[in-house]
């Protein structure tokens, strides 16, 4: 979907069209941007900047809150658009997902042709525009998505493939954050063709096993099917404290409620996990995180809270000033399915 927040908003509220809106934190806040609209955009606003920059950028910017609800409810629309096309529909976000059209319920006859019927349907029927990216793949799809936005669609066919990715920029390649991106260029790696002169050893060498993958996908390779109903790897939740701070009390209160807030997301999907992991982002804006396992799955907020603050403990902070925390909660049963009994859990009073 296309700046999925933000055109909900403007197509909800009329006098938001047209005009740069920035979903997230209010510019007085410690918030951040989840969304703009790409006439915020044009003033260099996006997404996961601090509030305050994007108010400096652009003052007359309205600023709103997420209405997670609303999103959920398109969300659940275009769901319901996809299916009329295929069952194999692998979501990533709220408004974003793959569908392997093999199949092609209806019978039209060509990907390229579904894509289309697909976006129409969604302007039609919910008054939102969509970019689609068809090609033999998730990676190449995936990034021919983000080529032509907004309201685009790209194809990119079989023969093109290899010639394409030698000259995609490595900062596009789904996948390759700043700090890989950074890596490379300090490696002369700045596009495809320069990632494809490496050996799959070197790029492991380098990469660990993310090496593996570059070198496949930059040749186009990408074997890993359109898993329908995947399930999520993770279930976390993260604040802004209001002010910077490293008082035990201030975030022991914040990581509580944070707890609360991560079980019932793990109650809700009925899950459990066995590793906790501490997200901590300073006030400079660095970030560390810190991890621990249990031999048995856990969902309850005392458990939860428990843990995040012995991470935090562990992290020994001292004097440096906190800006955010955050929990998450994976490695749900390790894939198995099994039984889950509230006598495995372990528990504390709270």
């Amino acid at each position: 979907m296309d700046a999925f927040y933000a055109s909900v908003e403007q197509r909800d509220f009329p006098e938001y069209r047209g005009k740069p809106l920035v979903v997230g934190g209010k510019p007085d806040s410690r918030g951040v941007v989840s969304t703009a609209s790409y006439e915020a955009r044009q003033y260099g606003i996006r997404s996961a900047m601090p509030s305050s920059k994007a108010y400096q950028l652009c003052p007359t910017a309205i600023f709103v809150y997420p209405r997670f609800d609303a999103y959920t409810a398109v969300s659940k629309s275009l769901r319901e658009i996809f299916s009329r096309y295929t069952d194999l529909i692998e979501p990533l976000s709220l408004d974003e997902a793959y569908l392997d059209v093999t199949e092609d319920k209806l019978g039209i006859g060509s990907a390229l042709d579904i894509a289309q019927s697909i976006k129409d349907a969604i302007k039609n029927e919910l008054n939102l525009t969509a970019s689609a990216g068809v090609s033999i793949n998730k990676f190449v799809a995936k990034v021919a998505s983000d080529m032509n936005k907004p309201d685009g669609l790209t194809f990119i066919g079989p023969s093109k493939i290899e010639a394409f990715m030698e000259k995609l920029p490595v900062e596009k390649f789904f996948g390759v954050g700043k700090v890989t991106s950074a890596k490379m260029k300090a490696m002369q790696i700045n596009i495809g063709a320069d990632l494809k002169k490496l050996t799959e050893a070197q790029l492991i060498a380098q990469f660990g096993k993310s090496g593996r993958f570059y070198y496949q996908i930059v040749r186009g390779i990408d074997d890993r099917p359109v898993r329908a109903n995947r399930e999520a790897k993770s279930v976390g939740a993260e604040d802004t404290l209001s002010e910077d701070t490293n008082e035990d009390a201030v975030m022991h209160d914040l990581l509580k409620q944070i707890s609360e807030t991560v079980a019932k997301r793990l109650e809700k999907h009925q899950l459990s996990g066995k590793t906790v992991t501490l997200k901590i982002k300073f006030a400079d804006f660095k970030l560390i995180t810190r991890s621990r396992s249990f031999a048995t799955p856990i969902s309850k907020a005392a458990v939860i809270y428990a843990e995040a603050i012995k991470l935090l403990e562990e992290a020994a902070i001292g004097t440096t000033q906190v800006r955010l925390l955050g929990i998450t909660l994976s490695r749900f049963y390790d894939d198995v399915e099994i039984e889950k009994p509230e006598s495995n859990q372990l528990e504390f009073e709270f």
